[in-house]
């Protein structure tokens, strides 16, 4: 695996372009996370940041460049096979199941990883009952890190809108992932909720290991939180660096009609 100083380069794109007929959505998209970066993507609406993540998790193949995890090609690979890789995403739009618990939503996401499918599980086959028990002991802590544990048998769908962003990734994280991409993880929530998400993200970084790559609109979250950013355009790159560079980069205030970032 190639690395930068000491660190292992997890992901690293690499002129990854994507071209929806004439329309060019991302172009040219060069960077690389390092293992325990915490690192963000962002960009006014329609600047190719999502994109950019469905190029990574492999709902599009780039039309040209490549996508490499811990040093392995995934450009084109399928998004069922990227995730057992070890790259787990949520999304600008929740996707919980409504109707299960919050903790079987997190069970859910920690199938990808056993052998105990979702069908036999929820049939109580003997076989599966096992290894369905030590599933929701996993969830339940990762709930717990969540500080979702009290809610843990509400219905999902009766969380308030904060709780499900938190759901959602508790559920990623249930996949056991090495790079969790969070598309817009504070949306919808409060001051405090979003203060309190920051320490969640370093934690998740920090006691698990994991590498972050996420989306945010919210830029004093981002500039708070992540370590290095990555600014798109109309799906061109205008900077990349630490926060302080990109906070005061004349084509970042330009990007965004001169509001303070």
């Amino acid at each position: 695996m190639s690395t930068t100083g000491e660190k292992p380069v997890v992901l690293s794109l690499e002129g990854a372009t994507i071209q929806f007929g004439g329309l060019i959505a991302v172009n040219n998209a060069t960077f690389e996370l390092q293992q325990g970066d915490l690192f963000g993507l962002i960009g006014p609406n329609g600047a190719g940041k999502t994109t950019c993540f469905n190029l990574i998790t492999g709902v599009y193949k780039p039309t040209s460049g490549t996508i490499r995890f811990q040093g392995k090609e995934i450009g084109g690979l399928t998004p069922a096979k990227i995730a057992q890789m070890g790259i787990c995403r949520t999304f600008q739009n929740i996707r919980l199941f409504p109707a299960l618990s919050v903790v079987e939503n997190v069970v859910v996401g920690a199938f990808l990883r056993h052998r105990t499918t979702l069908g036999s599980a929820f049939a109580y086959l003997p076989s599966s009952i096992r290894e369905t028990s030590a599933l929701k002991k996993e969830a339940m802590d990762l709930l717990e890190v969540m500080d979702l544990a009290d809610v843990a048998q509400a219905r999902s769908a009766d969380l308030p809108y904060g709780k499900q962003r938190r759901l959602e990734i508790a559920r990623a994280m249930a996949t056991r992932p090495d790079l969790i991409l969070l598309d817009e993880p504070a949306a919808g929530m409060n001051p405090q909720e979003k203060e309190d998400l920051q320490v969640t993200v370093r934690r998740i970084r920090d006691d698990f290991q994991k590498t972050v790559l996420l989306i945010e609109h919210d830029m004093r979250f981002v500039m708070g939180l992540c370590e290095r950013i990555f600014v798109l355009d109309h799906g061109e790159e205008i900077a990349q660096g630490p926060p302080e560079k990109i906070r005061n980069d004349p084509k970042v205030i330009e990007a965004y009609l001169g509001e303070a970032v």
